[in-house]
């Protein structure tokens, strides 16, 4: 795949930096280089927007058609298991094939499944079964997608200005997780089931309709066929780079040991707040918004390691005071910090994948991060909710923040490689940057 031609603007950036507001404000630079970055960037907004529609649509359906809280809860259990199976493997296929036909092709898949649900609605007498059948394929084609798409961004994004790629890629997924949500509870309420499966699928369409016109991007010569034997050599590579086994194990450590999203309702009922379980649901993704607004310094900043560390401890932090707080608006702003901690963290811990991942190994590599970034948060709702039955929902909350914040001081101690890493000076790092400039004069503009 190829770049476009650079933006005047950009060199102009990079000789003068912005300064004041201006260096607050996203760094738009691969939007503006990229025409597939906006194609992607576009495509992404759209069908995770629809994607929530669904997401808040299938449990309420569950639920009128069950009654049951186990039927519902089923529903992650259904998706855990093709999660991690084609996740592994779902890498090995983003480095043996064409990233765009994966990307097509599990886009269409997905938009099907939203048509399934839509004319399972539309029945008298709809059924259980497809519900779960569409939840444990959609996770199957999301986990298969999502690789290819992680290995994609370095080959459209030039090697300087993936942090400013990952903060616009974190800014579309905050949008959804604030406004989706919101909007799907709207929808559901009001205009049926129905009316959101089939916007999901409109939604899919119009994706579609974009991620079709990106330019090839064929395996590189170098990759491995898809395998066990594959998945393994991505396996040994992640082991023998500490610094980057570091960032796996920093995020999934803080959101098994902090995330409270489980308790959340039950916090609220003992504030007597339970008005606010909305506005608790929105802080996080809120706070993660207003880094994504705020990002354009996330480009001068070269030590990621030490940021994620810090930036994990920091959520950590602010999870801790919320579960102390005995003021509801007091615990909305804690967890809307620390939202933005766990945003200034997920960004640079994908641009050091980015930036330092050989493109042969790349979708091997984000098939592990998708399982560092999906089985942790799920990890965690399990354990929020049985300490919250043993100790408390308030001792729940505070003490696994606590536990965060130690836990990223003896991760600080234990991963020394990872709090000096340098994006300017990592053997990693330098060596993908020199393989970028060296193949530069080949590309051609898109």
């Amino acid at each position: 795949m190829t770049d476009d031609a650079e933006d005047p603007a950009d060199a102009a950036d990079a000789e003068n930096p912005p300064t004041g507001l201006r260096a607050l404000l996203p760094d738009l630079a691969p939007w503006r280089a990229s025409a597939d970055f906006r194609r992607i960037w576009m495509s992404g907004l759209i069908s995770n927007f629809g994607s929530f529609l669904t997401f808040v649509a299938l449990p309420v359906q569950m639920k009128e058609l069950t009654g049951s809280a186990a039927a519902v809860g089923a529903i992650g259990a259904v998706q855990l298991v093709p999660l991690i199976v084609f996740g592994l493997y779902g890498g090995a296929l983003a480095d043996a094939l064409d990233k765009r036909k994966l990307i097509v092709w599990t886009e269409a898949g997905e938009g099907l499944l939203s048509a399934v649900l839509l004319v399972n609605a539309l029945l008298p007498r709809p059924a259980v079964w497809p519900l779960y059948a569409v939840a444990a394929l959609s996770s199957a084609l999301g986990a298969v997608q999502r690789p290819a798409l992680d290995a994609l961004w370095p080959r459209i994004v030039a090697h300087d200005q993936l942090p400013a790629a990952a903060a616009l890629n974190s800014f579309r997924w905050t949008v959804g997780g604030v406004a989706g949500p919101a909007v799907a509870g709207v929808v559901v309420a009001y205009a049926g089931l129905g009316s959101a499966y089939a916007a999901d699928v409109l939604t899919f369409v119009v994706s579609l309709v974009l991620v079709v016109r990106i330019a090839a991007s064929p395996a590189s010569h170098a990759a491995a066929k898809p395998s066990l034997r594959a998945v393994a050599e991505g396996a040994r590579y992640a082991w023998n780079r500490k610094e980057l086994l570091g960032t796996y194990v920093v995020d999934i450590a803080a959101m098994f040991l902090a995330m409270p999203l489980a308790v959340l309702p039950f916090l609220a009922d003992e504030l007597h707040a339970e008005w606010s379980l909305g506005l608790m649901y929105a802080a996080l993704p809120a706070g993660a918004l207003l880094v994504s607004l705020t990002s354009g310094w996330a480009s001068r900043v070269h030590r990621h390691g030490l940021m994620v560390v810090v930036s994990a401890a920091g959520w950590g932090l602010a999870v801790a005071v919320a579960g102390v707080c005995g003021n509801v608006w007091l615990v909305l702003l804690f967890l809307t910090l620390g939202g933005a901690f766990d945003m200034v963290s997920g960004v640079f811990r994908a641009t050091m994948w980015n930036q330092t991942i050989p493109d042969e190994l790349r979708g091997r590599l984000a098939g592990i991060e998708l399982l560092s970034y999906s089985a942790g948060p799920q990890l965690g709702q399990v354990r929020a909710g049985g300490f919250a039955a043993w100790a408390g929902v308030r001792a729940s909350v505070w003490s696994g923040g606590l536990a965060c914040a130690a836990a990223m001081g003896l991760l600080a101690l234990c991963l020394p490689g990872l709090m000096t890493y340098d994006a300017r000076t990592n053997e990693h790092a330098v060596r993908q940057r020199e393989r970028r400039e060296a193949a530069a004069p080949a590309r051609t503009p898109a």
